[in-house]
């Protein structure tokens, strides 16, 4: 009797520590054997493709992974532009209302990828784990949002074709949009359209 309550117990910790796993890892099993899996974003304004990297960055790409292969970034917005500084996207639809996010991720930056031109970091509120679904690529080397005494912003990508999408983007006229209080939000809305992920290279 005894031994058979041990077994009973035993399972519920497995069964509890494998579901606990599986919600501190989401995304990990695609492509689960690719560290630098590619994602092209279609935006209204053209095509953008990004390799991850999952080596530096495995729990921030896994986040980004699940929200792309569900679907969550198609139809969301480019929702703020400063124009050689950053472009922030993926928390707004087309109304600006705001879309579910998963529970808050780690805080990857000191992984030692830099914010230097063309790369995408996590956007976050003021706490350091506080990254959600958010992101935003880096329109210059912006050494100011990398970690030092403080938390970072976690770069976990670069694009690698679709630079002048970005630059077209930059230039786009802006306007403060009060039902998100933000500055620098486009005037006229800048679709990300569909977020893919694209086969694995065949070598």
């Amino acid at each position: 009797m005894a031994k058979s309550i041990f077994l009973v117990f035993m399972l519920t910790i497995l069964s509890f520590s494998a579901t606990a796993n599986t919600q501190r890892q989401p995304g990990e099993n695609i492509q689960k054997d690719n560290y630098y899996p590619l994602v092209m974003l279609e935006t209204s304004l053209g095509n953008i493709v990004i390799e991850l990297n999952r080596r530096k960055a495995p729990a921030t790409v896994n986040n980004f992974l699940s929200y792309v292969k569900r679907g969550e970034y198609n139809n969301t917005l480019f929702h703020r532009v400063i124009p050689n500084y950053i472009i922030q996207g993926g928390g707004y639809g087309p109304e600006y209302q705001e879309k579910k996010a998963n529970r808050s991720i780690i805080n990857e930056s000191g992984n030692g990828l830099k914010n230097d031109l063309h790369s995408i970091a996590m956007a976050r509120e003021d706490a350091p784990h506080s990254a959600k679904r958010q992101f935003f690529f880096n329109m210059k080397d912006n050494n100011n949002l990398d970690p030092g005494k403080t938390w970072g912003y976690t770069v976990f990508g670069s694009v690698v074709e679709g630079t002048d999408v970005l630059d077209k983007v930059a230039l786009v006229e802006t306007e403060y949009k009060a039902i998100i209080r933000f500055q620098d939000a486009p005037r006229e809305n800048i679709l990300l359209i569909t977020a893919t992920v694209l086969p694995e290279p065949q070598y």
